[in-house]
């Protein structure tokens, strides 16, 4: 029998098939067609009376179910008709639940979200133990939680190890899942799964087969959730994501009734949560991840990049060190770093000391011999620089310091060498006359600490060519970057954004307002950390040039950096203390206009209006072609709130937008 697109059924003596299949897609989900399908497919199967059982398992190799279709949910507005679709959902797994024989699950690959969820609600779940068996409801690290029973069926299933499961939104291999009682069955990863998912099915419903599960204690769910809350504001910095918050909900109060009561508490949670913008924008930084994940969908159809065999960096500071490190750890290619003596033996042995940690932690299997083997540090442009495809200058921030370099390396290398500067302040414009061939002359911005921060912004110039372009995108994909592209600009545009963010903060402080107060603010907003930390962080004195190369007096600065204060991390004095409280000492620095009393939803509204401001400019002048790239360089870049989707996307989801400019920045 077959049902459209999904679902086909068929026989295998007296055991039922059943094998789906969403057709033109690379993973099964819930669209809206595969559960109209699904619930004609139970209308059969509720009349069957010739079969012992039935087998779920997919029609694509390697991917059973990845749950529910994210962009169907996006679509979801309105409460009544999201409650109704919930309705049909969850009506439709509690007829597979009460079929009148066993019905086994038969995992290969993803089994996640509403896929697992679909799973429990079979009599068995068996597995293989393949690399590519990952078992999970991601669903709280997408702004929404677990709403196919998930909440209900887990924790029943395997106690409260099930709510940590929940709340953390993890994803485990076969074996693990086997071991929490998730899966009953782990089969090797080269056995026949239809043929031991029958046999297994066989043994159940002869009784040969029995089902080790002793019923979960829940009696101190109470006790048990309170912890969980704790824990889940601890990890938010006491932000109250509507999605967690009801998650929790769902869990304490529907394990403390009936399932069935449990479900309906879940499902109307649920409905409450999808409609949230905190889901919406979690669902957009879902997909701005996917898309980015992939860099070489940047680059133009059909283009094949220039294998890039060895690589030189200029400079071994900062910067170079960490781009050194990408380079080694994940291309794994000969690296010629240059710079003056004394820098050498330090850069070596911080490189060194950061590959070994990365091995100590399990995220390197190469041994760091043989990649340090692969480093030459120079002083002076040898004879290899000709053999070297891509060079990165990572030097001082100095334009005469620039202009001697690119003089110096343009006539070590190749004419067909590709040539990237990492500066964050210097106009690519201004530096383009200084090399050769310029149409091989790109920008590639890291941030910092570079082997931690996954963002890259490559910056086309006004004579750079697509094909350089083009390899830049492709060198970020092998250094497993996450690239965004934008045309030159004062600091590109993650800066250009971020910039209000100081800009804002420090008349906040101007206003009278506390250091404390301003920093909580915006960590409460979602940021990692508040502004003046961070001003602090990354160097007092940086802030205060870059804020007077823009025209900007701002005398609160002055006074810090007058002072010798230019951060602690710098020259030992800054705004706060070691013990992270503010030193009572910058306090008279402070030059307080006219104190006024500021609000934090005021002070919020403020940045985010000044930043998306500053985002339409970018886009108007044709800086960036899509707000994507913003939002993506702000996300990854900064660590603005995942759950609010970027600047971008935040400012349509709460109307500012409209409100602003008559439009939003991404169709509706």
């Amino acid at each position: 029998m077959g049902y459209g697109k999904v679902f086909t059924f068929g026989k295998d003596g007296n055991t039922g098939i059943v094998t789906f299949d969403v057709s033109g897609e690379q993973m099964n989900t819930w669209t809206e067609q595969a559960v109209d399908e699904f619930c004609a497919l139970l209308d059969d199967l509720e009349r069957l009376s010739d079969v012992k059982g039935v087998v779920l398992i997919s029609g694509k190799s390697g991917n059973f179910h990845a749950g529910a279709n994210l962009k169907m949910l996006d679509r979801m507005k309105e409460k009544s008709d999201t409650n109704a679709a919930m309705s049909v959902f969850h009506k439709a797994f509690r007829r597979l639940s009460e079929l009148k024989f066993p019905v086994v699950a038969a995992i290969d690959g993803y089994c996640l979200g509403g896929g697992l969820e679909f799973a429990l609600t079979c009599t068995a779940r068996i597995a293989k133990d393949s690399k590519n068996t990952q078992i999970g409801l991601p669903e709280c690290n997408l702004g929404i939680f677990p709403g196919g029973g998930g909440t209900q069926r887990l924790p029943r299933l395997i106690g409260y190890p099930g709510i940590e499961f929940i709340l953390r939104g993890k994803i485990v291999p076969a074996a693990e899942a086997l071991q929490l009682g998730i899966v009953d069955r782990l089969i090797p990863a080269d056995a026949d799964l239809l043929q031991q998912a029958v046999a297994f099915l066989d043994g159940i419903a002869s009784g040969t087969v029995t089902l080790k599960r002793t019923p979960p204690d829940l009696s101190q769910i109470d006790g048990v959730m309170e912890i969980a809350r704790k824990e889940t504001l601890k990890a938010t910095k006491g932000r109250e994501i509507p999605g967690l918050m009801l998650a929790l909900k769902s869990i304490g109060d529907g394990l403390k009734v009936s399932l069935e009561e449990g479900l309906e508490i879940e499902k109307n949670n649920f409905v409450e949560a999808v409609l949230t913008n905190e889901a919406k924008g979690s669902i957009h930084t879902f997909f701005l991840k996917t898309m980015s994940d992939k860099p070489k969908g940047l680059m133009t159809k059909g283009f094949q990049p220039k294998q890039v065999s060895r690589a030189a960096v200029l400079g071994f500071g900062t910067m170079g060190r960490g781009i050194v490190i990408d380079i080694l750890r994940n291309m794994q290619i000969p690296v010629i770093v240059k710079d003056v003596q004394g820098a050498i033996e330090p850069g070596k042995a911080f490189v060194r000391k950061i590959l070994e940690g990365m091995v100590e932690k399990k995220k390197l299997k190469t041994p760091v011999d043989d990649l340090m083997n692969l480093l030459q540090p120079v002083t002076d442009y040898s004879d290899a620089f000709q053999t070297v495809d891509l060079v990165i200058e990572a030097v001082f921030e100095d334009i005469k310091v620039k202009e001697k370099v690119y003089g110096e390396v343009c006539s070590a290398v190749r004419d067909d060498c590709i040539i990237a500067t990492n500066t964050s302040s210097i106009p690519m414009e201004s530096m383009a006359s200084f090399v050769t061939h310029t149409e091989r002359f790109g920008g590639l911005h890291f941030f910092s600490p570079v082997w931690l921060m996954q963002m890259v912004e490559v910056i086309r110039g006004e004579r750079t060519s697509q094909d350089t372009v083009d390899n830049l995108l492709n060198f970020a994909a092998s250094i497993r970057k996450r690239p965004i592209v934008c045309r030159d600009n004062s600091g590109f545009v993650v800066n250009a954004v971020l910039f209000p963010y100081f800009v804002d903060a420090l008349g906040f402080l101007e206003s009278g307002v506390p250091i404390e107060e301003i920093d909580r603010v915006f960590v409460q907003f979602g940021m990692p950390v508040g502004p003046i930390r961070l001003l602090d962080e990354v160097g007092i004195d940086v802030g205060y040039n870059v804020m007077k190369g823009r025209g900007f007096a701002q005398d609160t600065l002055r006074n810090v950096v007058g002072a010798g204060r230019l951060g602690l991390k710098k020259s030992g004095q800054g705004f706060f203390l070691k013990d992270g409280s503010v030193d009572p000492e910058v306090l008279p620095l402070i030059s307080v206009k006219e104190k006024q009393e500021v609000a934090a939803t005021d002070m919020q509204a403020k940045v985010l209006t000044d930043m998306v401001t500053v985002g339409k400019d970018l886009l108007d002048r044709k800086i960036v072609e899509d707000p994507r790239m913003i939002d993506i360089g702000m996300i990854w870049g900064t660590g603005f709130p995942a759950e609010k989707g970027g600047p971008m996307k935040w400012a349509d989801l709460i109307g500012l937008s409209e409100k602003l400019f008559g439009k939003t920045f991404y169709a509706a």
